[in-house]
């Protein structure tokens, strides 16, 4: 008997956004882009946003945890 052979679909994760060491929460691949999920309370001002890459999410977070430890 032959086994056909199914290609496994490539299996988008998440990935962790941190700020000095600290996670702030995940981006997940969307349609066109990355939709960020805050997961600490500073970076809630800029949760469930969409980006087109990861580093302008990473650079939306930080100045975000930024701004909110300044106040």
């Amino acid at each position: 008997m032959q086994e056909n052979s199914f290609a496994k679909a490539e299996t988008l994760r998440p990935t962790v956004i941190e700020v000095a060491g600290e996670p702030q929460g995940v981006v997940v691949p969307t349609e066109g882009g990355f939709r960020f999920l805050a997961v600490k309370l500073p970076a809630f001002v800029v949760d469930g946003q969409h980006f087109a890459s990861v580093e302008i999410a990473h650079r939306a977070v930080s100045e975000a945890v930024q701004g909110r430890a300044e106040l």
